[in-house]
């Protein structure tokens, strides 16, 4: 059965894009980016921006979403489509490249972009394609469990420094 991604979550003042590969099974089940509990992705930007109303709004996917735009991120991911059981990049099968040429039209202000881990980093050549920064970071995935998380917090707080989206 072929696998649906879901839609970009980016706006006019998107400047940081981040990549996933493809969302994981329970992800695509509530129609959230990085809805797995024990995906890193929300406690490191929660890390990220303590001072931001974020801490407000842990429960809620919505707000959180939003917050994310108002600070300029923006997600997406590498595929648009695949066929895959579980949740496993190594399982994905014939996967579809989302079109990153239109990027530039949805986002106007973006100022680079930032592969979430090393499935989606396989595609930097399309990125890269636009022109701006490309950076791989240390997937969120439960599965990457080689990198603790103060590692990866570090490696993210660097790319999103680098972006502009917090001062140094």
């Amino acid at each position: 059965m072929r696998l649906q991604g879901l839609p970009p979550q980016v706006s006019a003042q998107t400047q940081l894009l981040v990549l996933g590969s493809f969302p994981g099974v329970t992800s695509l089940a509530r129609q959230q980016y990085y809805g797995h509990p024990q995906n890193s992705f929300w406690r490191i930007l929660q890390a990220i921006w303590p001072s931001s109303p974020y801490a407000d709004c842990a429960d809620s996917y919505e707000k959180r979403s939003e917050l994310l735009l108002n600070q300029g991120l923006g997600l997406w991911d590498v595929y648009a489509s695949c066929e895959r059981v579980g949740s496993l990049d190594t399982a994905i099968k014939h996967p579809q490249v989302n079109d990153f040429a239109s990027l530039r039209q949805r986002c106007p202000q973006l100022r680079a972009i930032a592969h979430n881990g090393g499935e989606s980093f396989r595609h930097a050549r399309h990125t890269q394609a636009l022109g701006l920064p490309v950076y791989r970071l240390p997937s969120t995935s439960p599965a990457n469990a080689s990198w603790r998380f103060e590692r990866k917090l570090s490696a993210w707080r660097e790319v999103i420094q680098a972006a502009g989206l917090i001062d140094r």
